[in-house]
């Protein structure tokens, strides 16, 4: 039995909807606008620019439901397959794939990205439409079976991305190696993981309720990447600017590397 005081959130599960409206929403007040959302898509155009990570298959396997990091994955591979552990994420992610009523607002992410790659905004419902295309599937998935998308078996993918996920399910750092391997077997060799992450994060707050993260830094991750046979091509880390209370984390990361063939 977990001794935590905290939820956790691939066990007890949350409110997607006020995740999203809490962190990345376009209110004025949302403070998390320089670190959650321009510094990961600013990185995300960088290393997909370079030419190198592309191919026919992107694994997503995010926390919550967001979908900002994928508009520029979507250029480079043909179909992206996101996975989702519990069903009212799935809930919110299809509800703005298939356009119905009452979907989370991206426009303002969307046009974030083009003011970044210098184009103009009436891009922004193309970059949109071709995202909701590209994703084909939204599974299920259980972190407890060794194959996590039990009875489905998918197609190894020449890109895995995984946004805020590891630090959220796991308990130390036994757990997060652990999981990262689990991540890292869904690749074909020589192919790429981009990490996205918080830095000594101990807790998040969605709503009521306050969540379990394991508090990691730099060095850890960078080790348990080259532990796990990858190659670090490319790796960003930005103080914290956030002003808010909703959580604790220090700095934000992201990390583009390639497994080892």
């Amino acid at each position: 039995m977990d001794s935590s005081p905290h939820k956790l959130y691939h066990v007890h599960g949350f409110d997607s909807r006020q995740y999203l409206e809490q962190y990345f929403s376009d209110k004025s007040d949302m403070a998390f606008g320089d670190d959650l959302l321009t510094f990961f898509i600013e990185n995300l155009i960088q290393v997909f620019a370079v030419g190198h990570i592309k191919g026919d298959i992107l694994i997503d396997l995010s926390f919550g439901s967001f979908v900002h990091h994928l508009y520029s994955a979507c250029e480079f591979f043909k179909d992206i397959i996101v996975l989702k552990v519990n069903n009212r994420c799935i809930m919110e992610l299809k509800r703005w794939v298939d356009e119905r009523t009452g979907a989370f607002y991206w426009g303002h992410t969307s046009a974030l990205l083009q003011d970044i790659a210098g184009k103009a905004h009436d891009q922004c419902q193309d970059q949109e439409a071709k995202l909701r295309s590209a994703i084909q599937h939204v599974v299920k998935y259980d972190l407890e079976k060794e194959n996590m998308t039990e009875p489905l078996v998918l197609p190894p993918a020449d890109c895995v991305i995984s946004a805020w996920l590891l630090g959220s399910i796991s308990k130390d750092q036994d757990d997060y190696i652990r999981h990262l391997r689990k991540f890292s077997s869904l690749l074909k060799p020589g192919c790429h993981l981009i990490l996205i992450g918080s830095l000594g994060t101990t807790y998040f707050t969605v709503g009521k309720d306050k969540f379990h993260a394991f508090a990691y830094d730099e060095d850890f991750v960078r080790k348990a990447l080259v532990g796990e046979g990858f190659i670090i091509d490319y790796c960003k880390v930005k103080e914290r600017t956030a002003v808010s209370d909703l959580n604790d984390y220090k700095a934000v990361i992201f990390i583009a590397a390639h497994k080892e063939k």
